[in-house]
């Protein structure tokens, strides 16, 4: 880029100056002037596509690290938020409250149990059928 920053105005400097020559400069010497001033510029108009192409290629790198990085993350969130079932029950059966369901039913234990592991599977397979 900053190749062509500085390249950029001179062929069109070139092609003024080979409009209206100086008398001083020979017309051999003018026609080799006007072929490097084609050969610059064609260089310059190069450089350009060269430019962009990087572009593009730094783009698809980007987009592709950003693709790495988000599936890790996907996963970690999955995981956590299949868990929050089995951490906040145990939490709210740990509080020394009155009123806990289930503590004189004698399948309490494992009716929320139950109740627990439908949550997490309900949310396990909403979690997967989402991300594919």
């Amino acid at each position: 880029m900053r190749l062509q920053r500085l390249l950029a105005p001179e062929p069109a400097a070139l092609f003024r100056l080979l409009n209206r020559p100086p008398a001083w400069v020979s017309s051999d010497d003018t026609a080799e002037l006007r072929q490097s001033a084609e050969e610059m510029s064609a260089a310059v108009a190069d450089s350009v596509a060269l430019v962009e192409r990087v572009r593009l290629l730094q783009e698809e790198v980007t987009a592709h690290v950003n693709e790495q990085t988000n599936r890790p993350l996907f996963v970690l969130t999955a995981v956590t938020v299949l868990t929050l079932p089995m951490v906040i029950i145990p939490g709210l059966f740990g509080m020394n409250v009155g009123g806990v369901p289930f503590k004189d039913h004698a399948a309490g234990f494992w009716i929320v149990a139950g109740v627990v592991v439908m949550v997490v599977g309900v949310a396990e397979i909403a979690a997967f059928k989402r991300g594919q």
